[in-house]
C-alpha cells in the first residue's frame, strides 16, 4: 500500500477520533476518560450523522435542480433495526470507525451493542419497507419514506415460566442520535367537527370542515444512505404534539391535571405502535394514527410540490405515492378533500389525479385480515372524509352497474361500504378503486388476489393488477449480517454482487470445488460457534455447534404453524427415547417470534414450546442429540445473529396463506436450506434454486381448497398415524405440563375437534418424511455444502433492488439504471 494512502487513512482515523471526542465532551458534557460505552456510541453516531447530512443536503438539491419525479412510500412500519452498522457499511467507513474506536479504547462490537433497535415496526411489512428505503437510496431513486415516530415499539417480549410477558419497548429512553427533530416544521391535523356547506359566488357547492379538534404533527428526519454512491434519502416520521401544551385557566383554578390533559391526549397518537384493537378505544386510536400521518404527509408533499408548480396539471408527473398495505388508504379521500375543498378542483379532475397518483400494495391472502372501519366511528372522527367515501362509492357502483348490469351480488361485494349489522368501510376496496396499480408480493399471492380475494375487481380492472415479488437488501442481510461469508464471496467473485445480486451466479461452479466447499463449511461452523456462545449466555442452554441448527423465526401465528414444528420435535424425542439414534441427526431446533398480546392461542403455543423444551433439554436419554431453544424478543439485531448460523430454514405455513415472506429469502441468502410448503415466495425460491436444492412437502394451495371443500376430517389423520397420535396424546394429557395436566388441551382440541383450520394434521406425515430426508442429507456435509452454495448463487432475483426497479419502471413511471 502506498505511503501516501496510509498517511491519508491515518489522518481520517485521527480526524474521526477527534470528532467523537468533541461530541462526547461538548455535546454530552462528559470527560472521555470517564465515559461509558454508550457515550462513545453516541459520539460515533453523531460523527456518522454529520457525513450523512452533508450527502443528504446535496441529494435534496439535486432533486430540485432536475425537477425529478419523487416517490413517497407510506407505511405504518419501518423496521430499520440498528442504524450505526448499516450506515458504516453503506458509507464504507467500517475499518476507519473500528480503528478510531480502538484508539479510544473501545471495541466496535461493544459500541454496536450499545444501540437500541428502533421500535418502528413489527414484522415483515416493516422490514420490507426498511429494505426498500435502502434500495431507493442505492439506486438513486428520488424517494421519501413517511410514517410515525412511535415513542414505544410493539412491546419488549420477556419470558416468565414459559409465558410471554409484554413490557414497554421504550427504545427512545436515551434519545435517538440519528434523527433530526424539525421543531420548526409543524402541520395541523384535524379531527371531529362538522361539514359546513355553502354555495360560492360561481354557484358551486363548497364544503368546509369546521369546529375541529387540532393536533400538531412535527417532522423527525432520519437520513438513509445508499451504498457508497453519495446518495442519501430521507425517512420522515411524524410525532404528535399538542396545539396547546398548557391551559392556564384550569391551572389557576387549581385543576392541575386538567391543565395538561389536552397535551397528554393529543400526544398519545404517536405513543405506541399498534394499540390494541380488541377494544373500541384502541381501534379509534389506530384510526387516528392512520389519518394523522397521512394528513401531515400530504400537507408536506403538496408544500414541496407547490414550490415549483402553482397548479396541479403536473402533479402526477412529479408525485407518485405507494400505499404499503391498507393502513395508509385513507390518503385517497384525504387527497380528494385537498383537491376539492382547498384547491377548488372539479370532482372529475381531482379523481383522475388521485387515481393516477396512488399505487396499492396488498400484503395478505386472508379476507378476515383486510382492514375495515365502522362507518359510525369513521364519520364521527372524519366527517368530510366519510362524505367523500360515500360519493366515491356512489359513482363507482354506477360504473359497476353499467359494466355488470343486474349483478346485485357483485355490486354488494364490490361496494366500499359493507351493509352488515354494522356498516363498515372496506379499506382494501377503497385502495383498489382509488389506485391505478394493485400489486401482490409473490406470484402465488398475486394469482390468489386476481382469482379469489379480489376477483370482482380483477374482472373490472385487469390492467391494474400486477405482481412485485418482495426482496431484501443484500447490504444489510449479507454484507453486514454475515461478514465472514461476505468476505469469502468477495474474495472469489469480486464485490459487484453487493449492488447486483445476480453476480452471485458466479458461485455456482465453485459448488463443485472441494476446497471452496470446505471454506464455506468453515464459515458456517464459525457462525454457529458464535451463536452457540450467544445462546449459552442469553438462555443458559448449552448447544452443540456441530448439530443442525433448525430455525423457525417469525411472528407466532397459527397459520405459520409453529405447532407443526413442535409435533416434529416431539416425534424426534420419542424416536430417540426408543433408541432410534441413527435415524435422528443431532439437531438444535430454534424458535423466535412474538405473539400479539390479545392472541391467546399463539401465546399458549409459546408456552408449549417452552414446556417441550424443558422436558427435551433435561432428558438424559436424549442428551445432545436434540435441543430446543426459544429466543426471546425477536428483532432485527437478533435476526442478524441467528440467520447466518442457520442450517435449515422452516417456511412451513399452510399453502395459500403466506403472501410472500422475506425471512425465507434472508435465510437462503445466508446458505440455509429451506424446508417448506408451496406457499408465498417459497415457490419462486424453488424455481430459482432448483427442486433438488430445497425440501418441499405438504398440500398445494389447490389441494388445500379441494380438501376443505370435500369435508376435511382431521381426526382421521390422528387415528391412522400412531406417531402423530402419540405426540398429540402426550401434549393433551399433560406429559409436558405435569403441574397442570390440562394446560395444552385447548391446543390439541383446536386441531382435532375444531376444524384444524391450517391443516396441521393433513401435512404432518409429509413433513415428518421430508424432515427425514433433511436429516439424511445433513450427514453428508459436502453435499449439504454444495446445495447451500447453490442456494446462495441463485438468490439474485430476491434483491430488493430488483423489486424497486420493477415498481419504478412499471408503476411509478421512473426509469433507473441498474447500479454496478
Amino acid at each position: 500500500m502506498p505511503v501516501r494512502y496510509v498517511k491519508k487513512e491515518q489522518q481520517r482515523i485521527e480526524k474521526l477520533e477527534s470528532t467523537v471526542k468533541n461530541y462526547i465532551e461538548h455535546h454530552l458534557g462528559k470527560d472521555c476518560e470517564r465515559s461509558h460505552t454508550f457515550d462513545f456510541y453516541i459520539g460515533l453516531a453523531y460523527a456518522m450523522r454529520d457525513r450523512l447530512i452533508e450527502e443528504w443536503l446535496a441529494t435534496q438539491r439535486s432533486y430540485y435542480k432536475t425537477k425529478a419525479k419523487r416517490v413517497y412510500y407510506l407505511s405504518l412500519e419501518f423496521l430499520v433495526g440498528r442504524t450505526l452498522g448499516n450506515s458504516m457499511v453503506n458509507l464504507g467507513t467500517e475499518d476507519e470507525c473500528t480503528k478510531a474506536m480502538e484508539a479510544l479504547g473501545c471495541k466496535m462490537e461493544d459500541i454496536r451493542e450499545a444501540e437500541w433497535d428502533a421500535g418502528l415496526g413489527n414484522g415483515g411489512l416493516g422490514r420490507l419497507a426498511a429494505c426498500f428505503l435502502d434500495s431507493f437510496a442505492t439506486l438513486g431513486i428520488p424517494a421519501y419514506g413517511y410514517g410515525i415516530r412511535y415513542e414505544y415499539g410493539l412491546f419488549y417480549q420477556k419470558i416468565k415460566d414459559g409465558y410471554q410477558v409484554e413490557t414497554p419497548d421504550n427504545w427512545l429512553r436515551y434519545g435517538n442520535p440519528w434523527e433530526i427533530a424539525r421543531h420548526g416544521h409543524f402541520f395541523s391535523v384535524h379531527y371531529y367537527g362538522r361539514v359546513n356547506q355553502h354555495t360560492d359566488s360561481n354557484g358551486i357547492l363548497r364544503n368546509e370542515w369546521v369546529d375541529t379538534e387540532e393536533v400538531m404533527a412535527m417532522a423527525c428526519d432520519t437520513p438513509i444512505p445508499g451504498y457508497r454512491n453519495d446518495n442519501v434519502i430521507n425517512m420522515r416520521l411524524w410525532t404528535a404534539k399538542s396545539s396547546r401544551d398548557f391551559d392556564l385557566h384550569f391551572f389557576n383554578g387549581g385543576n392541575y391535571i386538567h391543565a395538561v390533559e389536552n397535551k397528554a391526549k393529543s400526544e398519545s397518537i404517536s405513543k405506541v405502535l399498534y394499540p390494541s384493537d380488541h377494544i373500541m378505544e384502541g381501534r379509534l386510536l389506530r384510526l387516528k394514527q392512520q389519518y394523522f400521518f397521512v394528513s401531515a404527509t400530504f400537507q408536506d408533499i403538496i408544500r414541496r410540490y407547490k414550490k415549483e408548480e402553482p397548479a396541479f396539471d403536473n402533479f402526477t408527473k412529479r408525485v407518485a405515492v405507494q400505499l404499503n398495505d391498507t393502513h395508509p388508504a385513507i390518503a385517497i379521500p384525504e387527497l380528494m378533500r385537498i383537491l376539492l375543498d382547498i384547491e377548488g378542483l372539479p370532482w372529475e379532475k381531482a379523481w383522475d389525479i388521485t387515481v393516477e397518483t396512488f399505487g396499492y400494495t396488498n400484503h395478505t391472502v386472508m379476507p378476515e385480515a383486510l382492514e375495515k372501519w365502522p362507518f359510525s366511528m369513521f364519520e364521527n372522527l372524519l366527517p368530510r372524509h366519510a362524505q367523500i367515501v360515500h360519493e366515491i362509492n356512489r359513482r363507482f357502483l354506477e360504473e359497476v352497474n353499467w359494466r355488470f348490469p343486474g349483478d346485485i351480488e357483485k355490486r354488494k361485494r364490490m361496494s366500499l361500504i359493507e351493509e352488515s349489522d354494522e356498516k363498515l368501510i372496506r379499506m382494501a376496496n377503497l385502495a383498489i378503486v382509488g389506485s391505478h396499480s394493485v400489486n401482490g408480493v409473490s406470484k402465488l399471492h398475486t394469482e390468489i388476489l386476481k382469482n379469489r380475494i379480489f376477483k370482482d375487481f380483477y374482472d373490472m380492472f385487469p390492467e391494474r393488477f400486477n405482481n412485485k415479488t418482495n426482496g431484501i437488501t443484500p447490504r444489510r442481510w449479507l454484507k453486514k449480517a454475515n461478514p465472514l461469508l461476505s468476505d469469502l464471496i468477495t474474495e472469489n467473485i469480486g464485490d459487484q454482487w453487493i449492488t447486483d445480486l445476480d453476480e452471485l451466479k458466479k458461485l455456482a461452479p465453485l459448488s463443485e470445488d472441494k476446497k471452496f466447499r470446505e471454506r464455506w463449511m468453515d464459515v458456517k461452523k464459525e457462525n454457529k460457534k458464535r451463536f452457540a456462545e450467544y445462546i449459552s449466555k442469553k438462555n443458559n442452554i448449552s448447544v452443540d455447534a456441530g448439530s443442525m441448527f433448525d430455525v423457525q423465526v417469525k411472528r407466532i401465528h397459527e397459520y405459520k404453524r409453529q405447532l407443526l414444528n413442535v409435533l416434529h420435535v416431539v416425534t424426534l424425542y420419542n424416536r430417540i427415547r426408543r433408541g432410534y439414534y441413527e435415524a435422528v441427526s443431532p439437531r438444535t431446533v430454534m424458535f423466535s417470534g412474538k405473539a400479539a398480546p390479545a392472541y391467546w392461542m399463539a401465546k399458549l403455543i409459546i408456552k408449549l414450546i417452552h414446556s417441550v423444551a424443558d422436558v427435551v433439554n433435561h432428558s438424559k436419554e436424549v442428551g445432545d442429540r436434540l435441543k430446543v431453544v426459544f429466543l426471546s424478543n425477536y428483532n432485527v439485531s437478533l435476526a442478524e445473529r441467528v440467520i447466518p448460523a442457520a442450517d435449515l430454514s422452516e417456511q412451513i405455513s399452510t399453502a395459500g396463506t403466506e403472501a410472500s415472506g422475506t425471512g425465507n429469502m434472508k435465510l437462503s441468502l445466508n446458505g440455509a436450506l429451506t424446508i417448506g410448503t408451496l406457499d408465498g415466495a417459497n415457490i419462486e425460491i424453488m424455481e430459482e434454486v432448483g427442486r433438488d436444492n430445497i425440501f418441499i412437502f405438504g398440500l398445494t394451495p389447490e389441494e388445500v381448497l379441494e380438501l376443505k371443500g370435500s369435508g376435511y376430517n382431521p381426526y382421521s389423520y390422528y387415528e391412522k398415524n400412531h406417531e402423530l397420535r402419540e405426540a398429540l396424546d402426550m401434549i393433551r394429557s399433560g406429559y409436558f405440563s405435569p403441574e397442570n395436566a390440562g394446560l395444552f388441551k385447548p391446543v390439541v382440541d383446536s386441531i382435532l375437534y375444531h376444524g384444524d383450520t391450517y391443516m396441521v394434521l393433513a401435512d404432518y406425515e409429509s413433513y415428518i418424511n421430508c424432515q427425514e430426508r433433511v436429516g439424511n442429507l445433513y450427514e453428508d456435509k459436502h453435499e449439504w455444502a454444495k446445495k447451500s452454495i447453490l442456494n446462495v448463487a441463485n438468490m439474485g432475483r430476491f434483491s430488493s433492488d430488483r423489486t424497486i426497479m420493477e415498481y419504478a419502471r412499471e408503476i411509478w413511471g421512473i426509469e433507473t439504471e441498474k447500479k454496478k
